[in-house]
């Protein structure tokens, strides 16, 4: 376990048990930081239709996640937030786990999530975690009483280790935001951070956040927690929190005024809409498949991934749409891999005469 007791200030981490267009780490990251907690992150990269938050740090030029110890400390000392890769010296023995699980097709087993998942973060040396269990078509747990047990499972965990430990159900139903890939998701992130997201995922981020500001008593009052966060996206405290953090792990900082030096695809292709109506439903987990096909993701661990490949989303659930409308916008290099995405992604789009019931983003809270 690190000992980061001689840092001043709580620490405090958040982890999502993974989603479609999730970039919620690297906007919350120093947006907390920036209202005075300490936020050590180790994260970890995607697999399948899923998104990793490494997999998008490792984006922007020049950044890096492979820290050591000694430099993690530094680098949270300095900054208060870091995002890095786990270490050999770090719980190296969930590899090996994680690799017997993959071939005893106990991958889903709850109690076996739950020391994963656990065993890294309670290593980090936290004061308190705030958990992001995804529940829905996108999400591993698509069912609501499935999530509620990992959660709980969790928190149970968590707490037992001295950790104090929140589990928030929250919809993966449908993409978060409008961008699903490694740098537009980056993008999309600045753009947050600048007070431009949308959103679904504003409200996911400043949500989780707050609580993150409870745990660590500087706001008790969860509205009170965040408006404070969205003080400091609007003074851009946060965004400047993000620049120092970039260039202390090596990246190119100018990527937040401009984004055409993060990585982009030389194709770029439009596809309508076969239909007229109502988007009543998106398969999250269909579209996260179109966007690994267009290179986004990777099928197999060892799979090389493509940072500038994706997906932005011109329309969402709830919205109207007329024959030959914008969906969305492919981004890749492989011109090979689009009529296979492109049919992977409308038959994804279900279509209604009546909108449907509005988003419930936060489903639940477990402490």
């Amino acid at each position: 376990v690190l000992d980061l007791s001689d840092l001043p200030g709580p620490k405090v981490d958040k982890h999502s048990t993974g989603g479609v267009g999730d970039k919620v780490s690297l906007i919350l990251a120093p947006l907390v930081a920036s209202a005075g907690v300490i936020v050590p992150m180790i994260s970890g990269r995607g697999l399948g239709h899923t998104g990793g938050t490494l997999d998008k740090m490792e984006s922007i030029p020049g950044f890096r996640i492979e820290i050591n110890d000694k430099e993690f400390r530094e680098l949270l000392h300095k900054n208060g937030c870091s995002i890095i890769a786990a270490s050999d010296d770090l719980v190296p023995l969930d590899r090996k786990l994680y690799a017997l699980r993959d071939v005893t097709a106990t991958v889903e087993s709850i109690p076996l999530i739950t020391a994963s998942i656990m065993s890294k973060k309670i290593s980090e040396g936290l004061q308190g975690l705030v958990l992001d269990v995804k529940v829905g078509s996108g999400a591993f747990m698509k069912d609501i009483n499935d999530a509620r047990g990992l959660a709980q499972s969790m928190v149970d965990v968590g707490n037992s280790f001295g950790v104090k430990t929140v589990a928030l159900i929250t919809d993966m139903n449908e993409p978060l935001g409008m961008a699903i890939g490694n740098s537009l998701e980056v993008r999309e992130s600045i753009d947050a951070l600048k007070g431009n997201g949308p959103e679904d995922l504003i409200q996911v981020t400043l949500c989780i956040g707050a609580f993150m500001l409870q745990i660590a008593g500087i706001e008790e009052d969860l509205e009170a927690g965040k408006k404070r966060l969205l003080d400091r996206i609007q003074d851009g405290s946060a965004l400047r929190k993000f620049k120092d953090m970039i260039r202390e792990q090596g990246g190119n900082p100018d990527i937040l005024n401009r984004p055409t030096l993060l990585p982009h695809s030389c194709l770029s292709l439009e596809v309508a809409s076969p239909s007229e109506g109502y988007i009543h439903s998106m398969d999250s987990e269909a579209l996260g498949t179109a966007s690994m096909l267009l290179g986004a993701g990777r099928e197999r661990v060892d799979s090389m991934i493509d940072h500038s490949a994706g997906i932005l989303l011109k329309k969402k659930t709830g919205d109207y749409v007329m024959k030959d409308n914008t969906l969305c916008e492919f981004c890749t290099n492989d011109e090979g891999a689009v009529e296979h995405a492109k049919e992977v992604f409308l038959d994804a789009i279900k279509f209604a005469d009546k909108p449907p019931e509005e988003r419930q983003m936060i489903k639940e809270v477990i402490k």
